[in-house]
């Protein structure tokens, strides 16, 4: 893997938008995203920022319901000073709740995890039988077609 970009130009305009060219029209998306197939430097620079924010995602979800969990147990235990417990767990719950909402918000993640699905629905969807496949609604279809 190297170390440089290859086109430091094209690079930097897309470290500035952290590897995100998601909201791009697609007639202006063409030369990123073929600096993204030729660069390997830039790629695995937006592999890495795909990566951070989807686990961001994930660390956010995850705490908020462990937050509400540790609620619900306050609230079944009712040990002593239980209103301040349940608040701080309530705090922690609506934190998380909010850093989860500004990562899917700000970030292309949704994106990235939408076309996962997409293109894993759509290995499937080509693996069945012709048969079943054409039974699927107009709508699936459309689902699985490519994104422009």
């Amino acid at each position: 893997m190297s170390n440089m970009c290859s086109d430091r130009v094209v690079g930097d305009i897309l470290a500035g938008w952290r590897y995100d060219i998601s909201g791009l029209a697609s007639e202006m998306r063409g030369d990123y995203e073929a600096h993204l197939a030729e660069c390997a430097h830039c790629r695995s620079r937006q592999v890495l920022h795909r990566t951070i924010d989807i686990g961001l995602m994930i660390v956010a979800g995850v705490s908020a319901v462990m937050f509400l969990v540790a609620f619900g147990a306050v609230r079944h235990f009712s040990p002593r000073h239980a209103l301040v417990l349940e608040l701080i767990a309530l705090a922690g719950f609506l934190f998380f709740s909010v850093v989860w909402l500004i990562v899917a918000v700000a970030t292309p993640a949704p994106v990235v995890v939408a076309d996962v699905a997409r293109i894993q629905a759509r290995r499937i969807h080509d693996r069945l039988p012709s048969q079943i496949r054409e039974k699927l609604p107009e709508i699936t279809q459309e689902f699985l077609k490519e994104r422009q």
